[in-house]
């Protein structure tokens, strides 16, 4: 007589997409899931009668994908959604949003802006999203709280920031997060020196040493638009890169977001030190940044993940736009349909994510071992039928409004479009509330309600 096996979890039927390195997709497959992890995985046909889980989930007819990876944001800031638009990146940071944070950014701000954020990347699909801000303890706990997985760094510049009146205390508050924060099971704590222009090199030296000594990621912005680059050539006669390599930053563990204006030598550079890096499609391009050099990066191997950047700059959290903007923006920039393919534009938000995050043996994929970070989309509305191609359908055709249940650490966040972890009408008064409250540090009118 056979054991019972008794699980957490069972998803049943669908088509399961893998995204694992053989891309296997599934049809009418099955999910096993216990403590958080994926124990079991494979076509229904298979699935043994003495199984036992505490919920059953039906995914007949639908599609079983990992969760998405929003591998560069800035979450808190939804709260700064749409109040300076149409400006160039230094214009945006200098004139409007620095000021707006020196007088609006509190650990209140912070929270708040955070569970807004996460109920904006849950209802969309995303299970894990990396980040750069202020007060990131109150991130971390607000975060957890909805339940989605982060990797959060302290925010770190020379000037006063809104937690920081230095870049040393900025320094110091960072290495207090990650001795908080490390070997949680959903948060994981990492390093933030903004950029090499807001840093000075003792600072970047001194984020590196912090985490290397914590074993971390340190993530950073990079070569992201043509202001940048100047000003690094004004200062130290080299270009971002360039500057980072001759600093010693360049390395595994260095998470880059942007890369826009580089040249060839410096993606050599960035591969041969086996760098991670996030490509923002639709924030660079609302910026009028530029386009990074996204099909040399596919060519080379890089590790290559796809980000929001913040939803002041995007201005959506939203990873399924996302994907379908970085395959069309390549082919119209390139003239050639082929280039950053339907399959390729969803590794980035997957597998490509975490492997440029240093996750790539925890989350990315749909295989046994991984922690149970999985979405369910129906395939019933009329932007998704018919079905020929799934690939072609997640990065062209579906939209977010076709996710329905989201599951993170093997715990169901959101089912049938319902939010399990957050209190979404508490956040819609507290956001409104807030709005009014920062409207008189702006520098722009207001337009609205």
């Amino acid at each position: 007589m056979s054991t019972i096996q008794e699980y957490d979890l069972l998803i049943t039927g669908g088509l399961v997409v893998t995204m694992n390195p053989g891309l296997d997709l599934i049809e009418e497959g099955y999910l096993l899931v216990r403590n958080g992890r994926i124990i079991e995985i494979g076509p229904r046909s298979q699935l043994r009668p003495a199984i036992a889980a505490k919920r059953v989930l039906d995914a007949g007819e639908k599609l079983v994908m990992p969760g998405l990876i929003n591998a560069h944001t800035h979450a808190p800031m939804a709260l700064f959604r749409g109040i300076a638009d149409d400006r160039e990146l230094m214009d945006w940071l200098a004139n409007y949003i620095f000021p707006a944070e020196a007088t609006a950014v509190t650990p209140d701000f912070v929270d708040w802006g955070t569970r807004l954020a996460c109920w904006e990347m849950i209802r969309s699909g995303t299970t894990t999203f990396a980040d750069m801000y202020f007060f990131e303890d109150t991130m971390a706990d607000a975060a957890a709280q909805a339940g989605m997985r982060a990797l959060l760094s302290q925010g770190i510049a020379e000037g006063p920031t809104p937690d920081s009146a230095t870049a040393a205390d900025g320094l110091a508050r960072a290495e207090a997060f990650i001795a908080k924060w490390k070997g949680h099971p959903l948060i994981y704590p990492a390093v933030g020196p903004h950029s090499a222009y807001a840093c000075k090199p003792s600072t970047l030296l001194r984020a590196k040493q912090i985490a290397d000594q914590c074993a971390v990621p340190l993530l950073i912005h990079l070569a992201e638009s043509q202001s940048e680059n100047r000003l690094i050539q004004e200062q130290y006669h080299t270009t971002p890169v360039r500057h980072l390599g001759k600093l010693g930053l360049l390395d595994k563990n260095l998470v880059a977001a942007h890369c826009v204006w580089i040249d060839e030598e410096e993606i050599e550079m960035l591969y041969r030190h086996d760098v991670g890096i996030v490509h923002c499609p639709q924030s660079n391009m609302k910026l009028g940044s530029g386009i990074a050099p996204v099909p040399h990066f596919l060519k080379l191997g890089i590790k290559l993940g796809l980000g929001t950047d913040s939803p002041a700059s995007n201005n959506r959290l939203n990873m399924v736009s996302e994907i379908s903007a970085v395959a069309k923006l390549h082919k119209a920039a390139a003239l050639d349909p082929t280039v950053v393919t339907a399959q390729q534009s969803i590794a980035m938000a997957t597998m490509g994510a975490a492997r440029a995050l240093g996750m790539a043996d925890e989350i990315g994929s749909l295989e046994v071992g991984k922690r149970a970070d999985i979405v369910v989309v129906t395939l019933d509305e009329p932007n998704a039928l018919p079905l020929y191609d799934i690939y072609s359908h997640m990065a062209y055709a579906l939209e977010s409004s076709n996710i329905e249940t989201v599951i993170i650490d093997g715990r169901v966040v959101m089912e049938n479009q319902v939010m399990m972890t957050l209190d979404t009408e508490a956040i819609r008064v507290q956001a409104r509330q807030i709005k009014t409250k920062i409207l008189g540090s702006l520098s722009v009118p207001h337009k609205g309600h």
